[in-house]
C-alpha cells in the first residue's frame, strides 16, 4: 500500500556561492549582519518536501500519495507528475496564490542558507489525511504549521503509522508541541542539528525522546546515519560518493528509503542502508530531482558498498 506523504510541493530557486560562507561572516557582527554574495551559478527545480521523498520513492518502484496545497503556477509541476506517473488526487489548488518558492544558496562545503517563501502551503490545513482511502503508512514532512498540527492528529486518530519529520519548520513550534508531535508519531526522521534543537526545545535527552517512538532517525552526514530502535543504537555507515556536488535533497532522499523499507517490513539495518544509498546518489547531482537512477543501480551501489542484495 503506497505512503501518504503530507507536506510542500515546491519551486527550489538554488544558488551557488563559489567561497565558504564563513570567511564573509563575522561571528562579533552578528547583530549588524549586511552580507551579499555573488552567486554565478542559479538555476531552478522542482522541489518541496512532498515532491522530493515522492519522487524518489517512485524511483523504487512506489507509488506514493501526496497531500499538498499548490499555487496558480503550478503548471509545471502538475506535467511533470503526469510525466513521472504520480497522483494528484491530494494535491489542492489555491487559486491567487504562488506555489511555494525556496531560495537556497550553497557555499563550496555545502553549507545552506535558505529563504522560504510559503505561498499556497498557508492553506495546507483544508486538506484531510483521512480523503486518502487505504493508507498504512504515512509521514509528516515540513509543511504549514497549521497543517501540521492537524495532519498529525488525523494520521494518530485514523491509526496510521507516521514518520514525525519537523525539518526546516522545527523553529515555528515551542517544545510543548514537539513533545506532543513525537508522542502522536511512531517515528522521527531529524538531522544531528535538529536534534539537538529537540533536546533544547523539549528540554529532554535524546535518549528520552527515542523511547517514546518505535524508531528514531538522525542523518548525520558524511558520518552516516544512526537509528535508535528498541534500546539499541544502530550505527549505519555512509555509502560514499563518487562525487560531491549538491546536498539540497538529500534529507528527503533519505526518508524516501524510511517509508519503502518501513512499509515492507525490513530490518532497521536495512532501511538505514537503503537510506544512506539514496542519499548518496542524490549529492552527486544538481538539484533535489535531478538524479535519474534505475532500480538496478540503486541496487548495485547498495551491494557495492554493503556487500549484500537489496532486492
Amino acid at each position: 500500500m503506497p505512503a501518504l506523504i503530507c507536506g510542500s510541493v515546491a519551486y527550489d530557486t538554488i544558488m551557488v556561492f563559489h567561497g565558504q560562507f564563513g570567511e564573509h561572516i563575522l561571528p562579533d557582527q552578528i547583530h549588524i549582519l549586511n552580507v551579499a554574495f555573488l552567486v554565478p551559478d542559479m538555476r531552478r527545480e522542482f522541489g518541496g518536501t512532498a515532491g522530493n521523498i515522492a519522487y524518489n520513492l517512485k524511483l523504487l518502484g512506489d507509488a506514493p500519495i501526496v497531500m499538498a496545497t499548490v499555487g496558480d503556477d503550478f503548471g509545471p509541476y502538475r506535467a511533470r507528475f503526469d510525466q513521472l506517473g504520480i497522483a494528484r488526487t491530494h494535491i489542492r489548488e489555491i487559486p491567487g496564490t504562488f506555489v511555494p518558492q525556496a531560495f537556497i544558496m550553497t557555499d563550496l562545503d555545502a553549507n545552506q542558507i535558505t529563504a522560504f517563501h510559503p505561498g499556497a502551503m498557508s492553506s495546507s490545513y483544508l486538506n484531510k489525511v483521512g480523503d486518502a482511502e487505504g493508507i498504512k503508512l504515512g509521514i509528516l514532512a515540513p509543511d504549514s504549521r497549521d497543517g501540521m498540527l492537524q495532519h498529525a492528529e488525523q494520521f494518530h486518530d485514523l491509526g496510521i503509522p507516521f514518520i514525525f519529520d519537523p525539518g526546516q519548520q522545527m523553529s515555528v513550534f515551542n517544545g510543548d508541541e514537539l513533545r506532543h508531535f513525537i508522542e502522536l508519531a511512531d517515528y522521527v526522521a531529524v538531522n544531528d542539528y535538529e536534534a539537538r534543537i529537540l533536546e533544547e526545545r523539549t528540554g529532554d535527552t535524546i535518549s528520552k525522546l527515542t523511547d517514546r517512538v518505535k524508531a528514531f532517525f538522525v542523518t548525520k552526514g558524511a558520518e552516516g546515519s544512526v537509528i535508535y530502535a528498541d534500546g539499541q543504537q544502530i550505527f549505519i555507515p555512509s555509502v560514499k560518493e563518487n562525487r560531491r556536488v549538491d546536498p539540497t535533497g538529500c534529507g528527503d532522499a533519505y526518508r524516501s528509503g524510511l517509508l519503502y523499507g518501513i512499509e515492507r517490513g525490513w530490518s532497521w539495518q536495512k532501511i538505514g542502508r537503503l537510506s544512506n544509498t539514496i542519499g548518496s546518489i542524490k549529492i552527486e547531482h544538481r538539484g533535489p530531482q535531478g538524479h535519474q537512477p534505475t532500480r538496478d543501480d540503486i541496487a548495485s551501489r547498495y551491494q557495492l558498498a554493503f556487500d549484500e542484495q537489496l532486492w
